[in-house]
């Protein structure tokens, strides 16, 4: 098996109410226009949620993946959306928990992204002759600089409001 990850943790305080974040982050459309990298979010049959990713690795060049999703938690304080049960190859999770802090929030946000092939090639030709260990390393970069961008542009829009 053929494994590739990463995953980002951050917290941080926005100047907004427990309600405005938490409508900013559950809406999706504010992931597909502010994270680079998001092609597109769309919803599809039986409250599945599909993210088509665009990435460039070293190496091999730029690659596109589907991650299919369904919200898993929509709570006033949380909200998870997990790999939807069919999905076998490309696993994404996403949770926002939220803390009201006198006039701001503290948001805590995590993502893991899990790539997973029987081979290499099913990936890209080239992800053998990469290596799964610095394939996930690029990764890493790559989905910490997405996440670290879309935060400081949802800082910048809930912080505006």
């Amino acid at each position: 098996m053929f494994q590739i990850k990463a995953g980002y943790d951050e917290q941080l305080e926005i100047r907004t109410t427990l309600e405005q974040a938490r409508t900013f982050f559950g809406d999706l459309r504010n992931f597909a226009e502010l994270m680079p990298g998001v092609e597109s979010i769309k919803a599809e049959a039986g409250g599945v949620v599909r993210w088509l990713i665009r990435a460039e690795i070293p190496m091999i060049g730029a690659i596109r993946q589907a991650f299919a999703v369904e919200q898993t938690e929509n709570e006033l304080a949380r909200i998870e959306w997990s790999p939807a049960p069919q999905e076998r190859g490309n696993f994404l999770r996403y949770a926002a928990q939220f803390e009201q802090r006198g006039a701001r929030v503290l948001v805590k946000i995590v993502q893991r992204v899990e790539l997973r092939r029987q081979h290499a090639r099913e990936l890209h030709m080239l992800a053998g002759l990469v290596g799964a260990a610095r394939l996930s390393a690029e990764m890493q970069r790559g989905v910490a600089d997405m996440m670290r961008t879309f935060l400081q542009r949802a800082r910048a829009k809930l912080e505006r409001q």
